[in-house]
């Protein structure tokens, strides 16, 4: 999970102060001292923690958090603006050309995800944004690279422009411009050339594609896993090229957060996307203030919200919810259900979106073992038509054959069972006591 082991140490930190009805300047003090160690091991720059520090240290001994009611929640109040506002602030949105197409330039260093990155972004533009995206394969030193893009481009349904590897790659980046205007395309993403390094070829190269194509957004894809590596080559190429933003991938294995927290003040250039996986899908828009909300333990709903909303049919919910009033819910329900919340994303990053999740017990070290998921699955697609719509039919000889089918075991076909029945059974007990409510009270059974 992104920035576990900074987060770990911020929410216990800014736990001992929440329920402080006094805060003088010692305990601000003594926080944060704690804070500035936890950003230091975060791999944060040390003067991006030093001006944090003051300033919140400035503003939680101000007259605003010492007179107010709650002083340990205003404090953390303020924590979190700085913390949003050290990442940026407002989430900072991709731009869009007053005449189409928008062309972005996609630059780094190799071995950084440029080539995968560029496709998730093409998806990502058509999928929330309704874009019509090109991808061009401008990389010509490493021929894997355009087969690669080729390759995304096929799995995506999504146009390619290659000119293979013995064109010079600004002629390249003009033709597909051109060819954009042609086929009424809206974005043109140019997936440029890494090296290991920084280097002048490279630069120079760069630099022509710039001077021709004149991008509306140069974006640099960088490892945030790399830590202060991510923020030197951020600030480095910047200074060459002007950068319009950052995309940050790998963010979901960062436990440090070093790369998120410190590159917009270093380099002064926002992050504008995320890598949260490796999946074609697993992309998002990169929002501060959400960001620092989770860091804090306060949970993300937005996203959760917008993640919901992107992979659940709005038809099939309504459906859905008049089966559970009528207990006429069916196993084929069931999965389809757990279908559309598995595209949601890894279940134990979804549940630590919700607020307070960081005061369930065990929580960090939650794990939902996506392979049991799988098992049930497999059970239920084993099932005839009638199994799943009247699992009460199911007899020892049908559990036999079913568990043989999903290669699984009689007892976990058993516990399924059981788990449906019981789920089905508090459904009913629900309805009834809306109904009973209507009528003026419902009465439990013992009651």
């Amino acid at each position: 999970m992104a920035f576990e082991g900074l987060a770990d140490r911020l929410q216990n930190t800014m736990q001992k102060i929440r329920g402080k009805g006094k805060v003088n300047e010692s305990d601000v003090k003594e926080m944060m001292r704690e804070v500035r160690l936890a950003l230091l091991e975060a791999d944060v720059n040390f003067k991006v923690v030093k001006d944090f520090v003051k300033r919140v240290s400035e503003r939680a001994v101000g007259q605003e958090v010492l007179k107010s009611l709650t002083p340990g929640q205003q404090v953390i109040k303020v924590v979190k603006e700085e913390l949003t506002e050290l990442m940026g602030g407002e989430q900072s949105k991709i731009a869009t050309a007053s005449r189409p197409p928008t062309v972005i330039m996609m630059v780094g260093l190799q071995g950084a995800g440029k080539t995968t990155t560029s496709g998730k972004l093409a998806n990502l533009l058509r999928k929330k944004y309704n874009r019509k995206p090109l991808l061009v394969a401008a990389d010509i030193y490493r021929p894997a690279a355009i087969k690669q893009l080729e390759t995304l481009g096929k799995q995506l349904g999504m146009p390619v422009f290659s000119l293979g590897d013995q064109v010079n790659p600004v002629e390249i980046a003009r033709q597909a411009i051109e060819k954009a205007k042609q086929d009424h395309n809206d974005y043109v993403l140019i997936d440029t050339a890494g090296r290991l390094h920084v280097d002048e070829n490279l630069m120079g190269e760069l630099k022509e594609i710039k001077e021709l194509t004149k991008p509306d957004e140069i974006f640099l894809v960088v490892d945030a896993m790399t830590g202060q590596d991510a923020v030197n080559v951020a600030e480095s190429f910047n200074e060459q090229l002007g950068l319009t933003g950052v995309v940050l991938t790998k963010l979901d294995g960062d436990t440090r957060g070093g790369a998120a927290l410190s590159i917009r003040a270093v380099s002064n250039t926002p992050i504008k996307f995320v890598g949260m996986g490796e999946k074609l899908d697993a992309l998002e828009a990169f929002h501060p203030e959400r960001m620092a909300s989770r860091i804090l333990g306060m949970g993300d709903v937005l996203t959760l919200i917008e993640k919901a909303q992107a992979n659940v049919d709005e038809e099939k919910a309504k459906e859905l919810e008049k089966k559970m009033r009528t207990a006429s819910f069916t196993f084929d329900d069931f999965l389809d259900q757990l279908g559309q919340v598995r595209n949601m994303g890894p279940l134990d990053d979804l549940i630590k979106m919700l607020p307070g999740a960081n005061k369930i017990k065990g929580i960090d070290n939650l794990s939902i073992d996506e392979k049991q998921i799988g098992h049930v699955e497999a059970i239920i697609r084993s099932m005839t038509k009638n199994e799943k719509e009247h699992p009460e039919v199911i007899n020892a000889g049908r559990r036999k054959r079913i568990a043989k089918g999903s290669g699984t075991s009689i007892q976990e076909v058993n516990r399924l069972l059981k788990q449906f029945e019981e789920m089905k059974k508090m459904m009913k007990q629900v309805t009834n006591m809306q109904k009973g409510k209507k009528k003026g009270g419902f009465k439990f059974p013992f009651m």
